[in-house]
């Protein structure tokens, strides 16, 4: 058994800082570590939402929350606001964290499906804190002194300036003895067994490693240009290939959510952050040309312009292994998924600590290879059938392109999850895939699939006694939410950039 000694990691932006980040906190003196980045090369740096999950990476590093969102112009984000998906129109939240409050073996959905016929009932958003307090604009921290109340159990993330969080974090793993080396890399050697022996940059220096960490964006440097690992397409399913950000000046209200609003041919994001509020727009060029995508995302901005669009090209899927030989490809050099559920840094994040728990000596044993790759691919498809669910799941049939996402047909894996909370509103988590049972539920209720039947369980708690479970519930996290700041008060008062 060899310790490797040395890790070269290709690409900087959010990807390769975040690596360099964390590899600079764990190992820092056990491995020499390099980053190349070329300023003359740009970064895509779209990806400014993220999901609770951040909060692990950031525990890792030992950060401090409120300076990392002073530093990075950050906001928080309490879910994602979908607007005209189901039908133009309707709205709903995907909330983070949990909805309502379980009674006896059943979560609470059961019991609201059972009182809907009724029409008693609210609004599904009124069962969250987290979706009550973000369609109103309120925001704080969960308080883990009142575990009993709604407000122990908020549940956020976080929204930033991309280019900022790769900077923090450039600075941060600098300190802790990560090296970086600028300029461009001219090519790539492999031994004659496959595996990476150095890149040669531009100006002709040779530099060696044992292990490579590929973060050169959608090109691959290592592991498709030199290593030609190959590509698994999924865009028979999501067809959406381009993508054009645009920023715009900060408006009112602060809200503490992300925003999609479903177009004639994809989608666009809203972010708000403390200083100007990104935009986007997410299309498939088979059903909208540029021009007019440009148009309609410009159309709909809700401040002053404040720069030209960033225009992407992508196709969805993943590397058929995003671990080879002694190659591992984060990132976008890994894959990619449309930003639809803020997943883009999650998929960075975890790559990176499967990485860590997986990390190898300089045998690169298969079996520890192939493993992470299971994983790998587990988490991408369980991530791509949530994202799929959206547009499946639509009744939408104003354009070509959503009726091809209504009639589409879907992975086995998706539809086995659709048919079975159709019929009575069970959802089960499976292993270890991202998206809880909460998630699940809020996006198919929002999404317009209620489901036929409900737990039998339900009927043991009579009409009346559901009635009062149900209002409990909406009254309390009504009274948490009127005590709660709103989005810019609690910005303001602990972590104004």
């Amino acid at each position: 058994m060899k310790q490797i000694k040395r890790v070269l990691i290709v690409g900087g932006g959010t990807a390769g800082w975040m690596a360099a980040a964390l590899l600079g906190k764990l190992f820092e003196g056990l491995y020499e570590i390099v980053l190349i980045e070329s300023e003359a090369i740009g970064t895509v740096g779209v990806g400014e939402a993220t999901i609770p999950a951040i909060k692990k990476y950031n525990e890792l590093l030992g950060l401090d929350e409120n300076e990392f969102v002073r530093k990075t112009q950050g906001s928080f984000k309490l879910g994602i606001d979908f607007v005209d998906w189901w039908r133009k129109g309707e709205r709903y939240i995907h909330g983070f964290g949990v909805i309502g409050q379980d009674l006896g073996w059943l979560r609470m959905h059961h019991y609201w499906l059972k009182a809907r016929p009724r029409g008693d009932v609210a609004d599904f958003a009124a069962y969250s804190i987290n979706t009550a307090a973000a369609l109103a604009n309120k925001f704080m921290r969960a308080d883990p002194k009142m575990a009993e109340s709604p407000i122990g159990h908020i549940a956020h993330a976080f929204q930033f300036d991309a280019g900022l969080y790769a900077k923090f974090l450039r600075g941060y793993a600098e300190e802790r003895g990560i090296r970086r080396r600028e300029g461009k890399v001219g090519s790539v050697q492999l031994r004659e067994d496959g595996f990476v022996d150095s890149v040669t940059m531009e100006d002709g220096e040779t530099i060696a490693a044992d292990l490579f960490v590929d973060c050169s964006g959608f090109r691959g440097l290592i592991i498709e240009q030199a290593m030609q690992t190959g590509y698994e397409t999924w865009t028979q399913w999501l067809p959406c290939d381009r993508a054009m950000a645009v920023p715009c000046a900060r408006t009112e209200p602060f809200t503490p959510y992300t925003r999609s609003t479903a177009r004639t041919a994809g989608w666009q994001w809203r972010i708000p952050l403390q200083h100007r509020t990104g935009n986007g727009h997410v299309y498939s060029s088979a059903y909208i040309s540029d021009e007019d995508a440009e148009a309609m995302l410009l159309a709909n901005l809700d401040g002053e312009q404040l720069a030209e669009p960033n225009r992407l090209r992508f196709v969805t899927g993943k590397r058929r292994q995003t671990w080879n030989k002694n190659c591992v490809a984060i990132g976008l050099a890994s894959g990619f998924l449309e930003p639809l559920e803020s997943t883009s840094i999650h998929l960075i994040q975890s790559a990176i600590i499967r990485m860590v728990r997986l990390l190898p000596d300089t045998a690169f044993d298969p079996a520890t290879i192939a493993e992470y790759n299971r994983q790998t691919d587990f988490e991408y498809e369980r991530i791509r059938d949530f994202i799929i669910l959206h547009y499946k799941a639509t009744e939408r049939d104003d354009t070509e392109f959503w009726r091809y996402c209504r009639d589409m047909e879907v992975p086995a894996t998706l539809q086995r999850k659709i048919d079975l909370f159709a019929a009575n509103g069970r959802v089960f988590r499976e292993d270890d895939e991202l998206f809880t049972e909460e998630s699940w539920i809020q996006v198919f209720l929002g999404q317009g699939i209620v489901p036929r039947g409900y737990d039998p369980l339900a009927d043991i708690k009579s009409d009346a006694q559901v009635a009062q479970y149900l209002g409990n519930i909406e009254t309390v996290i009504r009274k948490c939410v009127g005590v709660m700041p709103t989005h810019a008060e609690f910005i303001a008062k602990t972590c104004a950039a």
